[in-house]
């Protein structure tokens, strides 16, 4: 009989465990998918620039009132998956998420920007996002010069998927109507 080796997979406690002990580098970019630590590509010049316009954008068109502006912060899917979404447009709370991460109901919204991590984050993080029931996902595509939305999440994936190329076309969130970006405003 031959041995099979197993993954060993670590919960969102166990992560945050072992970055409160300081087992990973402070500068390192890693996020939680589905048990498995995924180590996350630098970010570059322009995907930093597109990450900033997009917050600058959507806090001068969202009220505070209305919604709280997120980047590069964590999410909590489920006890296997805390991902570092780079915008993430949450639901107001009085004391910022100050005692817990935002999870899937507090989220109206959550952008990933692809310049180099396009495969992955359609292929993995994606369904990921469906199956843990997050309303709507944006993937501005920098090289495709494309937004994917994505809307309707299930355990099998979201049941609407548009990509939009025209960069005169308008994005309206479906919890968030009073926003309307064109995909030239969200490609920076």
């Amino acid at each position: 009989m031959t041995a099979v080796p197993s993954k060993h997979l670590f919960t969102a406690a166990e992560f945050a465990q072992m970055g409160e002990a300081g087992i990973f580098r402070e500068d390192a970019r890693l996020e939680l998918i589905e048990g498995e630590i995924i180590e996350m590509s630098p970010i570059g010049l322009r995907h930093a620039a597109l990450v900033r316009g997009l917050i600058n954008r959507l806090t001068r068109l969202i009220g505070e009132d209305e919604a709280l502006i997120d980047a590069q912060n964590p999410v909590h899917l489920s006890d296997l998956s805390q991902p570092q979404p780079d915008v993430t447009v949450l639901k107001p709370s009085p004391d910022y998420y100050a005692h817990r991460h935002p999870q899937p109901e507090d989220v109206l919204l959550l952008i990933e920007v692809a310049d180099t991590s396009l495969a992955y984050d359609r292929g993995v993080k994606v369904p990921v996002y469906a199956r843990c029931g997050i309303p709507e996902v944006w993937i501005a595509d920098v090289g495709g010069a494309a937004v994917e939305v994505y809307r309707r999440p299930s355990a099998s994936g979201y049941a609407e998927v548009e990509r939009l190329t025209d960069p005169d076309a308008v994005l309206t969130p479906a919890l968030l109507p009073q926003l309307s970006l064109t995909v030239k405003s969200v490609l920076g």
